[in-house]
């Protein structure tokens, strides 16, 4: 567990050195993460963020030191779980959140949410919380997980792709990312792969089937390292010239530099990218390189955010967090400046947002990074929260 209390009260503070003060007094915030496992390079990006958001606040929210408990839940939903339950039980925590894999979510929200303690996703999107399953408590400041392969499917249709290959890890979020890119694709799936996750990091065998398949394009999910590997895979097998890569979640600021000249021109989508035009990205990236000397990936950027959506809500109610109903108000009003531009929930409190298609380019200084292509939607809500009872 990394325990830290960030205040401005002196300028020992501002070194983050933790500051002495009533523990009822201050805004407590758990953050579940993946910090050890090869995954921890995802958990170091976000928990960077978090502490960049708390720096921009002052260390404060309506006037109260913020603690943030950091829980690394070791890539395992039983894990994850058990630091949930030890954050709302024991160190009693005002919320929870963070969260990248949505097989550690769907297995600790409800350690939260049944006790009364709000949960905030900060990256994982699985499809039974945006619909059925979805609380009053629990909010999103990501996607939910079908919403970004919808927009590649989109993608692939105005490219003319008429035949693709689907790769993708079989686990909550590879299933709704397959499950994504085949509602809106109108063109033939020639082969499916769903490899076992997260052991499986040879794709040999299936790039094989990808080549004799002789698809139009090959579209695949593979998220942190698995992604890396993948790419690194992909260019051995020299099927860039016949089989075109598209991808979400595969490529991103924490692989690129490993990758980059592999993944350089790659297409993707996303909701967002570091040259995204509005004030508050350009600060917190601007920021976030000055600080850590590398480009923000989404997941830091997500993590962002919802260190902003709590500070909204905790200034909306003057600091006073007894009141549970006042808060979850706040949460859905969502009144901050967000790294994406406007920000608004739907009805099941996952975000409804635009999604661009993004290029890997190579930036002035010869880094590599992502820029916007074009708009594949404007104001785009998922497909559950139809099923979702809340209004």
């Amino acid at each position: 567990m990394n325990r830290k209390l960030i205040s401005l009260v002196s300028a020992v503070a501002l070194l983050g050195v933790p500051v002495m003060a009533n523990a009822a007094d201050n805004v407590k915030i758990g953050f579940v993460t993946t910090l050890s496992t090869g995954a921890g390079a995802i958990g170091k990006d976000m928990r960077e963020a978090v502490d960049l958001a708390v720096e921009h606040l002052g260390g404060k929210m309506a006037g109260k030191p913020v603690e943030i408990i950091y829980e690394d839940d070791e890539f395992k939903p039983e894990i994850g779980k058990q630091k949930t339950d030890k954050l709302v039980k024991k160190d009693k925590v005002d919320f929870v959140a963070g969260f990248i894999w949505s097989h550690v979510l769907m297995a600790s929200y409800k350690s939260a949410v049944d006790n009364g303690t709000f949960l905030i996703s900060s990256n994982a999107g699985p499809s039974a919380l945006a619909g059925k399953l979805c609380n009053e408590d629990f909010f999103s400041t990501s996607w939910q997980n079908d919403q970004t392969p919808m927009a590649m499917g989109e993608v692939l249709n105005q490219r003319g792709i008429k035949k693709l290959y689907i790769m993708a890890p079989n686990y909550a979020a590879g299933k709704n990312m397959v499950t994504g890119v085949e509602r809106t694709f109108k063109g033939e799936i020639v082969g499916k792969d769903m490899t076992k996750f997260p052991d499986q990091l040879d794709f040999s065998a299936e790039l094989a089937k990808v080549r004799a398949a002789k698809p139009d394009a090959l579209f695949v999910f593979y998220p942190g390292k698995h992604g890396a590997q993948f790419m690194t895979q992909y260019a051995q097998a020299d099927l860039a010239s016949t089989v075109p890569l598209y991808t979400t979640f595969t490529i991103d600021s924490i692989s690129l530099p490993r990758i980059g000249e592999q993944a350089e021109g790659s297409l993707m989508t996303m909701f967002w990218s570091p040259d995204l035009d509005n004030p508050t990205n350009k600060k917190f990236v601007a920021d976030f390189k000055a600080k850590y000397g590398h480009y923000p990936s989404h997941y830091a950027a997500q993590s962002y955010d919802s260190i902003m959506l709590i500070d909204s809500a905790v200034e909306k109610v003057k600091g006073d967090l007894s009141n549970h109903d006042a808060v979850r108000a706040a949460l859905k009003e969502a009144d901050f400046k967000s790294i994406r531009g406007d920000f608004k929930f739907g009805n099941n409190h996952v975000p409804i947002q635009n999604f661009y298609l993004r290029q890997v380019v190579k930036d002035a200084d010869g880094q590599y990074t992502t820029k916007i292509v074009s708009t594949v939607y404007e104001n785009h809500q998922d497909p559950y929260a139809q099923e979702c009872k809340m209004k």
